[in-house]
């Protein structure tokens, strides 16, 4: 049964033109391309005052309303018609980062918006990232869609901090429960996030996750986004520094990240666990995973042996001539290399490289800013090189 999604009793007002035009740029685009797919934010604003939120990157932290910067059927449109959208390939992620979908006021327009992409009959992978509650209601809403892989990605960190984090874990830990006992046609994944060492990642922490992740598909831990920013943020506030410097990429230790395994080793009531996005979500969904991870392969010693036989059945390397043709239509220079691991290109900023990556269903890599063994796409804080000294 099609559970009808029609304009929402108060729809969100939407910014004039001049509102738009002061915020900053990338604020304003309303579609950016990350690794976990094209990202569509045209509602932006929240109440949660989580202290780590991107939304310091955007400037606009202190925007506690959340307002569209255009209709929903406006912003579907220019999803579908972005020059980076392809039909049933390029994997979506929805208003992951200046605002939550799932408050109140926001998500009958993500409903609205969902709708218009499973009405298209459209199949590709589509993202929801939540910390806010999620109803039995809502749940019946998620599975009335048909087409779309839909994945509800639940944040959950257990921080106790109210001035790191003010919303009560509780909240995420129910409605991940919530959600697994109600899905059907979509998947719910616990994102375990952001894992800081000495804030969040003791015993009764890793205890805490592994508990939840049998209430989930699939469960995803990771580290924490540190620019200047939200250290910048931190430090105006008065808030216990994380690190004592900041990065490009999420910071997750190498001594952390060592805490969590071997407490997954130990335990044999854990959910499947992995260290990427995508991964989890493939796996939720029966697939080989879109990014291509198995070429990196010391990402798969985790994963069940189920899913590695499925990303191993998917992975081929692609034709160098094909890649190469579509690296220099993208803008790339230099040598194109294919190796067992990555694509490696030069020129092409994180979008064309995500392109290709979502195309080939094989890693991307900049040679510029290698991926380091192990540490793969993260910063180098906390992390040694095999011959024990600092990655640089």
């Amino acid at each position: 049964m099609t559970i009808p999604v029609g304009p929402p009793r108060r729809a969100l007002p939407i910014l004039s033109a001049g509102e738009i035009s002061a915020l900053k740029p990338s604020l304003a685009d309303v579609i950016e391309y990350r690794k976990s797919g094209l990202s569509l934010n045209w509602i932006v604003g929240c109440p949660l005052e989580c202290g780590y939120c991107v939304r310091h990157l955007f400037d606009n932290f202190e925007m506690k309303n959340p307002r569209r910067l255009m209709s929903d059927e406006e912003a579907a449109d220019r999803l579908v018609s972005h020059p980076y959208f392809r039909p049933h390939t390029t994997p979506i992620q929805l208003l992951n980062r200046a605002t939550d979908p799932m408050l109140p006021i926001v998500k009958p327009h993500l409903f609205t918006l969902l709708r218009k992409l499973d009405d298209q009959g459209l199949t590709n992978h589509v993202l929801v990232i939540t910390r806010w509650r999620v109803t039995p209601e809502d749940c019946a809403v998620l599975n009335s869609f048909t087409n779309l892989r839909l994945t509800v990605l639940v944040t959950h960190s257990n921080i106790s901090n109210p001035a790191i984090e003010p919303v009560d874990s509780r909240i995420a830990a129910e409605s991940l429960r919530t959600l697994y006992e109600h899905a059907e046609r979509y998947r719910t994944v616990l994102y375990w996030r952001p894992i800081v060492p000495g804030l969040n990642d003791s015993d009764a922490d890793i205890e805490r996750a592994r508990e939840l992740s049998r209430n989930a598909h699939a469960t995803v831990f990771t580290g924490l986004f540190f620019r200047e920013e939200i250290a910048a943020y931190y430090e105006a506030n008065g808030l216990p520094m994380p690190y004592d410097e900041t990065a490009r990429r999420k910071i997750m230790p190498e001594a952390a990240e060592q805490r969590i395994l071997d407490a997954f080793e130990k335990g044999s009531t854990w959910g499947a666990l992995f260290r990427k996005t995508s991964c989890s979500v493939a796996y939720a969904h029966g697939e080989a995973d879109y990014n291509g991870h198995y070429g990196i392969r010391e990402l798969c010693d985790i994963c069940p042996p189920e899913q590695i036989t499925r990303c191993q059945a998917a992975w081929v390397k692609p034709d160098l001539a094909n890649v190469t043709r579509e690296a220099r239509a993208l803008g790339a220079t230099g040598e194109v290399e294919i190796n067992d691991r990555a694509i490696v290109v030069e020129g092409l900023d994180e979008p064309p490289r995500y392109f290709l990556q979502h195309g080939f269903d094989y890693q991307c890599h900049d040679r510029a800013t290698p991926h380091h063994h192990r540490q793969h796409g993260r910063a180098p804080i906390g992390w040694k090189a095999e011959n024990g000294n600092e990655t640089a």
